[in-house]
C-alpha cells in the first residue's frame, strides 16, 4: 500500500471511529492480531494483544465518561508502512471513567501515535497518551509548578 493509502486507514481510525463514533469499524480497521503498546512512564514497551472486541470496550468507557470526546488531528506523517499522528484529544468528564466520578472538568489531552499498516489494516500501534496532563486537568494530580516547587523545598 502507498503512503497515502495508510493516511487514509488511520483518518478513519480517527474521525469515523472515534470522533463520529462508528465503533463497528474496528473491525474493518484493525487486524485480529495486532499488537498495542501503551507507551507509559516506567513500564517496559512489550506490547499487548488488541482485538477489535477490546478496542469497542476501551473506546465505550472513554465515551461513557467523556461523551463529548473529539480528536483533532494535528499533524500526520507517513514513512513507509508507518503513520505517526499527533492529535489533541478534548472532551468533558461527566461520566463516570475508571472507578471516577464526573468531575465536569475539560480535557484537552495531546496524544502521539504510531500505526503500522499491513494488508490495509493496522497491524502495530505505540501510543503515548499525555497522561500527566490529563491527571492533572482532572485534578488527580497537583499542577508542574507545584510538583516541581516541593522538590525544592
Amino acid at each position: 500500500m502507498s503512503e497515502e493509502q495508510n493516511k487514509v486507514i488511520v483518518k478513519k481510525f480517527i474521525e469515523e471511529m472515534w470522533n463520529e463514533r462508528k465503533l463497528d469499524l474496528a473491525d474493518e480497521l484493525f487486524a485480529t492480531n495486532c499488537i498495542t503498546h501503551q507507551l507509559r512512564s516506567g513500564e517496559g514497551d512489550s506490547g499487548m494483544p488488541r482485538s477489535a472486541d477490546s478496542l469497542r470496550s476501551e473506546a465505550s468507557a472513554w465515551l461513557s465518561g467523556f461523551p463529548d470526546l473529539k480528536f483533532n488531528l494535528e499533524q500526520m506523517i507517513a514513512a513507509d508502512d508507518r503513520v505517526v499522528t499527533c492529535c489533541m484529544m478534548r472532551g468533558t468528564h461527566t461520566g463516570l471513567w475508571m472507578g471516577l466520578s464526573p468531575t465536569g472538568k475539560q480535557i484537552n489531552v495531546p496524544i502521539i501515535t504510531i500505526h503500522r499498516i499491513a494488508g490495509s489494516k493496522i497491524v502495530e500501534d505505540w501510543v503515548l497518551v499525555g497522561s500527566l496532563a490529563l491527571f492533572q486537568q482532572l485534578g488527580l494530580v497537583p499542577e508542574t509548578e507545584a510538583i516541581l516547587a516541593r522538590g525544592k523545598s
